[in-house]
């Protein structure tokens, strides 16, 4: 029994990884759909989101029938009840990223890219890019000092969203004709500003389950 606790602890693992590196690739993507101005990758980045739901459920799935079946203890019950939220965060972070490719699907071949610049949405991207690899290698190598060296590079999406109000203002008066794309771009600001959050979130979990420590709530 232990032995098939242990395969499938292995397969559920390895199915998460495999789920982060997805959401890796959407947002990878979704910056060579702005530099290339590439409408095909936009759809297979939305397309992928589908894929990344279907593997949420996969998980979630895989996750009860070791609670189920198994009443595993311990360290396992720990990487069970953290994958359960993990699934969860980078679903959510999925939407966020493929509502952004709508949006470039529609919208990238004739955008102005000085609004991009302004609002400084391809640092962000990097920045999100950056954490989500450091989770994915994080939960590989189980260390968390890879965890914890996310945590100020948060910071660095909360201040490009707190002056984001700013950008937006002075950019409809600007470009007044491009009032709508101004303020779906403000929009997506808030988006990437959650996937940040979400990342985080993935930190957190893994160190509850490599450390059995709650930092979830806690101040520095």
């Amino acid at each position: 029994m232990a032995v098939q606790v242990e395969s499938e602890i292995h397969a559920l693992k390895e199915n998460l990884l495999d789920m982060i590196g997805l959401v890796e690739s959407q947002l990878a993507n979704c910056k060579d759909v702005i530099r290339k101005k590439d409408v095909v990758l936009a759809e297979k980045i939305i397309e992928t989101e589908k894929k990344i739901d279907a593997q949420e459920l996969a998980i979630d799935k895989d996750c009860e029938n070791i609670i189920a079946l198994h009443n595993p203890m311990a360290t396992d019950l720990r990487f069970v009840l953290a994958t359960i939220k993990i699934s969860n965060d980078l679903e959510r972070i999925s939407d966020n990223v493929a509502s952004f490719a709508k949006f470039l699907k529609k919208h990238v071949k004739n955008l102005n890219e000085d609004l991009l610049h302004k609002f400084h949405i391809e640092k962000m991207l990097d920045v999100c890019i950056i954490m989500l690899k450091d989770m994915h290698e994080a939960l590989k190598k189980e260390n968390t000092k890879l965890v914890r060296r996310v945590f100020p590079k948060d910071k660095a999406l909360n201040e490009i969203n707190k002056r984001s109000v700013k950008t937006a203002t002075g950019l409809l008066k600007e470009y007044p004709d491009d009032h709508a794309i101004i303020l779906r771009l403000f929009s997506i600001v808030r988006n990437l500003e959650r996937v940040g959050d979400l990342t985080k979130n993935i930190g957190e979990e893994i160190v509850f389950h490599i450390e059995a420590r709650v930092l979830k709530h806690q101040k520095k």
